[in-house]
């Protein structure tokens, strides 16, 4: 049966006091900006999901879609479209007509939180809405953690223990159900600018998931 996309949360959630707080305060600053729940991106029944830390504060915060505004989404849409994962032009804007093929992102908590750092309560709080994402994991194929956090909150939807599947760069992680879970380090400009992560290496963690896709 095809994959459906999962439920998502309001505009107004209130499962996190301090992110709906949050909300309320970058909607008094920041008029005109998405400022609420960002939703996934991408086709339901792709092979490839992608699930990063949480919405950027001038990124999908601003614009409403995943990745999109921001540093983390400059490298991260030019590596979708240099492996055929995204067609048309990213443009740092909801609107810029880019699509993604056979691939699907979201993030494991989906609101904006203060200096970009969830805490653990809010990530547990979201995962009813990762877990519907990942209902049907298996048909799904591959699944790619962008970061740790990203990584544990995975697993812990998927009922699995970290320390069967540790987190480190490049890593491969079958999995029992039939999905193959990839580990990166996040594209965060402060990943890129310190060298934790540089472009061939998040290449090569594509290349590896490509390769792991049917033809």
């Amino acid at each position: 049966m095809p994959l459906t996309a999962g439920p998502s949360p309001a505009p107004d959630c209130d499962l996190c006091p301090r992110l709906a707080t949050f909300r309320a305060d970058n909607r008094g600053k920041f008029d005109g900006w998405h400022n609420a729940p960002v939703p996934s991106f991408g086709p339901a029944d792709a092979p490839l999901l992608i699930v990063g830390l949480a919405p950027g504060l001038r990124g999908a915060n601003r614009t409403g879609r995943p990745f999109t505004g921001d540093h983390a989404g400059d490298l991260l849409y030019r590596t979708l479209t240099k492996f055929g994962f995204a067609v048309g032009t990213y443009d740092r804007r909801a609107d810029d007509g880019l699509r993604l093929a056979g691939c699907r992102i979201t993030n494991a908590v989906r609101c904006v939180p203060p200096e970009n750092k969830p805490v653990g309560a809010e990530v547990k709080a979201c995962r009813p809405f990762l877990n519907g994402e990942l209902t049907g994991a298996a048909e799904r194929r591959i699944i790619l953690a962008l970061g740790s956090l990203a990584h544990g909150a995975i697993l812990a939807s998927l009922g699995l223990r970290k320390a069967s599947y540790p987190f480190g760069h490049g890593h491969r992680h079958p999995l029992d159900n039939g999905t193959v879970l990839f580990d990166s380090y996040h594209c965060s400009r402060y990943n890129t600018n310190t060298g934790r992560l540089t472009e061939a290496m998040f290449d090569a963690v594509f290349a590896a998931i490509r390769a792991d896709l049917p033809a």
